[in-house]
């Protein structure tokens, strides 16, 4: 059968496009970083990888480690990137991540890489906890800002506070983890015993209750220091105080899914995010990131707030982490958003 110009042309052209969608490979990616930041992160990673693509599986930090550990023995993730570092250290310790260290982990702070060789994972950013105050709605109240912790627990503040529920929000786990270190176990739940009393609703979102009090809908909300910058930034009426006795933080972490089908696509990703450039990005939102040198200020962002971060024992945190959950939904779960 003698082929037409026309018709080679077009068997080309077929070849062409059955190898290009064969050599596209596809990731699955569970993450708990902001979901405005997502297409970014993408976007980014495609210009020197227009030949992996990410889909995204995003949800708040306890909804995706929950997430993970029920697919245990079917896993549905080939990456995580953007995921609490006590979540990981959590997966790590059930055998559910690929340790790999990728190219360029060296220059990285230690401080932000897993301690094995080969890491499990790799840190990205650090967030750390803060109180979002919007100064009209309190002031319409009647409130005077609080400067500690143990503040919010004053009659005064009662059904103007709102924070995360720890079970959903890796902010919600870190305020709470971070309590107990800083009150002592009996101390830390006698304390939000009492806070208790004052908070109005659990939201399942780290990121929320600093967004409603932006919006003016609550007076106080407990977040972290990021969302409470970016919100001051775009002009909401709202300090971000950083509360004396000192605030709990974590970081955002990566790490390969054990059992991947992409082992390949996935290293080059993980490689990719502890890059200069993926740093970078970080630094758009987080005033802390794992690559030295590479952070600049962020507007906004409240002055002390690195010098009263804790010294975090995120092994506690992590082995301790179902205990704690536990107790915490037996003693408060009542005033939680519905899911």
């Amino acid at each position: 059968m003698k082929l037409s110009t026309k018709n080679i042309t077009s068997v080309v052209v077929g070849a062409m496009m059955a190898t290009s969608a064969a050599a596209e490979t596809e990731l699955t990616v569970y993450t708990a970083v902001e979901a405005e930041d997502l297409a970014r992160y993408a976007e980014t990673f495609n210009e020197s990888n227009p030949d992996i693509k990410i889909n995204w599986v995003r949800d708040s930090t306890g909804i995706i480690t929950a997430k993970l550990l029920a697919e245990r023995d079917n896993p549905q993730a080939d990456v995580i990137w953007g995921l609490a570092a006590t979540s990981l250290l959590l997966l790590k310790s059930e055998g559910m991540l690929d340790a790999y260290a990728p190219a360029g982990v060296d220059k990285l702070d230690a401080k932000f890489v897993d301690g094995d060789n080969p890491p499990a994972w790799v840190g990205m950013d650090a967030w750390v906890a803060s109180v979002c105050y919007n100064t009209v709605e309190a002031g319409k109240a009647g409130l005077t800002p609080p400067t500690s912790w143990k503040d919010l627990t004053d009659p005064q503040y009662a059904g103007h506070l709102i924070m995360p529920n720890p079970n959903s929000s890796g902010t919600g786990f870190l305020d709470v983890s971070s309590w107990l270190q800083i009150f002592g176990e009996d101390g830390g739940w006698e304390y939000m015993d009492a806070l208790h009393e004052n908070i109005a609703r659990y939201t399942h979102s780290g990121s929320k209750p600093c967004k409603l009090a932006a919006a003016g809908e609550i007076p106080i909300g407990i977040s972290f220091a990021f969302r409470g910058a970016k919100s001051k930034a775009a002009g909401a009426p709202i300090e971000i105080i950083v509360p004396s006795e000192g605030v709990g933080w974590d970081m955002e972490a990566t790490a390969i899914v054990a059992g991947t089908a992409n082992l390949d696509a996935a290293k080059k990703l993980v490689d990719f995010t502890v890059t200069k450039q993926a740093n970078e990005m970080y630094n758009t939102g987080y005033a802390v990131v794992a690559y030295p040198g590479v952070a600049k200020p962020v507007e906004f962002f409240p002055e002390g707030l690195l010098d009263a971060m804790i010294d975090n024992d995120f092994e506690f945190a992590a082995n301790n982490r179902a205990a704690i959950l536990k107790e915490w939904q037996s003693r408060y779960d009542g005033k939680s958003d519905p899911k």
